[in-house]
């Protein structure tokens, strides 16, 4: 067994909505069947006890090795904590090779996975050994590492609950919610608007009190220090019980609290010169330790912090004591679980030994030995819920300090007896104020009720229930994509929207190309929709893209099918027939949002097929109003857009909605070119359901043009010497169908066509282009392209030729190597009144050449 290829699939695509890895594997004709491999089963389940049934459900016969790596790469993920379900084992219609398709939550997980799969069945067929534990804990280890920490993901959590989309910008908690001008984003508990000037005043302690100060908020003396002396001398002044801390510290970092002799102060202070040139001493206020969360204006959680400490047993060394608390599975090495491990160092050491206890010390039973005295949870403490008691007084001396720093979220600390009562009457002061606080405290506690602390922050960044998304128009098919893609961005732009779009000649940006060469996968529309000046988005969705990691977007609200036909594909990443391509390219519309629509071709029955995979509404686009799928849905009540004589009709149920002549279209050549029709009734279509204004829409039709400039390489005509010269990208029989059926109803004295065909098509696509041009042209220039795709010089042109040997009416069939010399030469014959349609492979470059020779006459 071998993998021959790992596709990381980040988006909805041809198996599922999930992110999942799709694995090409080979298997030996010895691996087809799990019967044929005696005593592998056994072996296999001996080293993954776990691994499950191995048979997808209603599976009644055998199983091949490709199955198998598919539920163990599954199953690991699983025995790592990973929250993962989905498998798929789809036999490929070459003998011994699969796609296997796997769930992953975190990317690095699920290739590892893979990895590790591939070793077990490997060794249950040597009968060697496979470290189950050792690959678990690794991939426990990497999933922990890499998966977004308790802060952010309650308020990720909360935002998809919302239906708000996110998409995580760096392997750290850099989140992205929204598209595009309605994005927000978040690092952990802080967000886009959190000015950096506030979070530079919470990291300077001192400053952080003066404002408090001038604020009327209580908050303890102290001064920053400069050395242990001075440490000191400042103890001395404030006569009683310290805290020493760094003066830009976080999360409890060097701080030490109570220090009451001058060897526990020299400790402290060294501890927080770990982490800050500048140290600060306050007086210590007795109490306990509060840490109260502010979200915009809002008191949201409260938490009393304990510090980490042991309960004596009479039997055990404080260190011994330490080990067992820290073995609770909820205690973590960092801030991924919901405790953190308590520390053991000489900051703890020092503690005890102002308790008459050392490390090796048995403390009596019942005895509290605390190992900290600051309730960081980071630390080792622990925390308990107190939300429901805090007094109003409080809360709002929490908010006004958050204010008066001019943080939008921020974590106040607090110490006071309780937070029942207001701070001045028990003298209880706020002792510190933090941007980006941790929210695993409120999340879950250690005791009391948990708080949705995600959902305020997720409520401050989208009011009013806006879930952050901008129209997305996805558009796919076999022709006419392009066309309607930039026909759909030019109504949006009319409309008033800042609007994005890509395709196969670039990515362009309200107004601006952003990018060049084919961009009509998912990491062009992740660009489009991660740019801060787009308000919609119409990107165009080739199979490729599909195939290759899925769509670049969780939903859409208008799902466009243009058609189904012959694509210039097949026969590539085992799509081979007309079907299977429909079922690729209907991976747009199973993912149309609840409320959006899907816009379909009611001529074509693969595109009509796809109506009842819509989670949302379908509107059937016809140039041909009798058609049966367009006439039963209007029966129903539903919206049609169709071509009645040479008006564009929109109509629900009985009712027409609006008429617009195709006279005044230009895209049609007055109504001339039947597919650009279809590409109008789509977008028509597309913005009836958009609710955009019918002026609007008329409008739009009214001035786009199928220029160079507007949508190059579609159907774009020039004037040379009294003929008319067409340039199109067309690539691929129904797209020469179709043009042919265009240029047929155009004048034309003499008719040429120059042509060449890509090397990575079927064979008989390759002819079955010039089979049909044989018919419609009576000069036909043939072309070999520099790069041939694989193919041998000479092999293009050859099966070019086949395709025109019953041709019925050309007369003359010249071969020339290279696109401009072909050019040149078609031009150089045209006379007046004729028409020449050329074929162009290298779009932007033919056409300025096509462009240049017309300009020079």
């Amino acid at each position: 067994m071998e993998i021959n290829r790992l596709r990381a699939l980040r988006g909805p695509n041809l198996w599922s909505r999930l992110t999942s890895f799709e694995a090409l594997v080979q298997c030996a004709d010895n691996e087809l069947l799990l019967g044929e491999l005696p005593g592998f089963e056994a072996r296999l389940r001996e080293r993954f006890p776990t691994i499950g049934a191995m048979r997808p459900v209603g599976h009644l016969g055998d199983i091949s090795l490709a199955h198998v790596l598919g539920f163990a790469a599954l199953g690991l993920q699983a025995e790592a904590g990973c929250p993962v379900s989905f498998v798929r084992c789809n036999a490929t219609v070459d003998r011994g090779v699969f796609q296997v398709v796997v769930e992953y939550t975190e990317e690095a997980v699920g290739r590892q996975a893979f990895t590790f799969a591939e070793q077990l069945v490997a060794a249950a067929l040597a009968d060697t050994p496979f470290d189950l534990a050792g690959a678990v804990a690794q991939l426990h280890a990497l999933d922990e590492d890499i998966r977004l920490g308790p802060s952010t993901g309650s308020i990720v959590n909360a935002a998809v609950a919302r239906g708000i989309p996110f998409r995580r910008l760096t392997n750290g908690s850099l989140v992205q919610f929204g598209w595009g001008s309605k994005q927000r984003r978040i690092q952990a508990a802080e967000i886009d608007s959190t000015s950096a000037i506030a979070e530079s005043i919470a990291q300077d302690k001192e400053l952080t009190k003066q404002l408090l100060r001038a604020a009327g908020v209580p908050a303890p003396d102290g001064r920053p220090v400069k050395d242990a002396d001075d440490a000191w001398a400042a103890m001395c002044e404030i006569g009683g019980a310290v805290v020493v801390k760094p003066q830009d510290g976080n999360q409890g970092k060097g701080v030490t609290v109570n220090i009451l002799t001058r060897d526990h102060l020299n400790v402290a202070y060294h501890a927080a010169r770990d982490y800050s040139d500048e140290v600060m001493v306050e007086r210590f206020s007795p109490g306990h330790d509060f840490r109260l969360l502010v979200v915009g204006h809002t008191l949201v959680a409260a938490a009393r912090r304990d510090p980490p400490h042991v309960i004596g047993d009479g039997v055990h060394t404080v260190r011994e004591l330490v080990d067992i608390v820290n073995a609770d599975p909820r205690r973590g090495e960092g801030h991924a679980t919901s405790l953190t491990k308590i520390r053991f160092d000489e900051i703890a050491v020092a503690r005890l030994k102002l308790q008459g206890y050392t490390p090796d010390a048995v403390p009596p039973k019942g005895a509290r030995v605390v190992l900290r005295n600051n309730a960081n949870l980071s630390t080792g403490g622990t925390a308990t819920d107190v939300t429901d008691d805090v007094h109003p007084e409080v809360a709002a001396r929490a908010i006004e300090a958050a204010q008066m720093i001019g943080l939008d979220i921020c974590g106040v600390d607090v110490v006071c007896e309780t937070v029942g009562q207001p701070l001045e009457k028990q003298g209880g002061s706020i002792v510190e104020v933090n941007a980006a606080p941790g929210l695993r405290m409120h999340l879950s506690p250690s005791f009391g009720k948990g708080r949705d602390v995600g959902q305020a922050v997720v409520d401050m960044l989208y009011a009013n229930g806006d879930n952050g998304r901008i129209p997305i128009i996805a558009v796919t098919g076999t022709n006419g994509k392009t066309t309607t893609v930039r026909l759909m961005a030019h109504l949006l732009t009319l409309a008033g929207y800042r609007t994005g779009f890509t395709g196969t000649e670039g990515v362009h940006v309200n107004g601006r190309c952003t990018d060049t060469g084919d961009c009509s996968g998912p990491k062009s529309a992740r660009n489009v929709l991660s740019h801060p000046e787009v308000d919609a988005a119409v990107l165009e969705c080739a199979r490729g893209g599909m195939l290759r990691e899925g769509l670049g977007f969780d939903m859409c609200d208008v799902a466009i099918v243009t058609n189904i036909g012959v694509g210039d594909h097949l026969g590539l990443n085992y799509i081979n027939s007309v079907e299977e391509l429909s079922v690729l390219k209907r991976v747009i519309v199973q993912n149309v949002a609840p409320t959006g629509t899907a816009v379909l071709n009611a001529c074509d029955p693969h595109t009509v097929a796809m109506a009842p995979h819509s989670p949302g509404k379908v509107v059937f686009f016809a140039s041909q109003a009798d058609a049966p799928a367009a006439a039963l849905h209007r029966a129903q009540g539903h919206r049609v857009v169709v071509r009645e004589g040479n008006d564009v009709c929109a109509v629900e149920g009985g009712e027409v909605v609006h008429v617009r002549s195709l006279a005044g279209v230009p895209l049609t050549l007055g109504g001339a070119i039947p597919f650009q029709v279809e590409n109008v009734l789509a977008v028509v279509a597309a913005a009836w359901s958009l609710g955009v204004d019918w002026a609007v829409i008329d409008r739009a039709l009214e001035t786009f043009e199928s220029t160079a400039q507007s949508a190059p390489g579609r159907f774009n005509v020039f004037r040379h010497r009294g003929a008319t010269v067409i340039a199109d990208y067309g690539h691929n029989p129904d797209a020469i169908a179709a043009l042919v059926s265009a240029v047929e109803a155009m004048p034309g004295k003499r008719r040429s066509v120059v042509i060449s065909g890509a090397g990575d098509r079927r064979d008989d696509d390759i002819s079955a282009q010039t089979r049909m041009l044989g018919d419609a042209f009576d000069d036909v220039v043939l072309y070999e392209d520099a790069c041939q795709r694989g193919r041998a010089d000479g092999e293009v042109l050859r099966l070019l030729r086949e395709g025109l040997v019953s041709a019925r009416r050309t007369s003359r069939v010249d071969e020339i190597y290279g696109e401009f010399l072909a050019i040149d030469a078609a031009l150089e014959r045209l006379e007046a009144d004729d028409l020449c349609l050329i074929l162009i492979d290298q779009v932007d470059a033919a056409l300025a050449h096509i462009a240049q020779r017309v300009a020079a006459g």
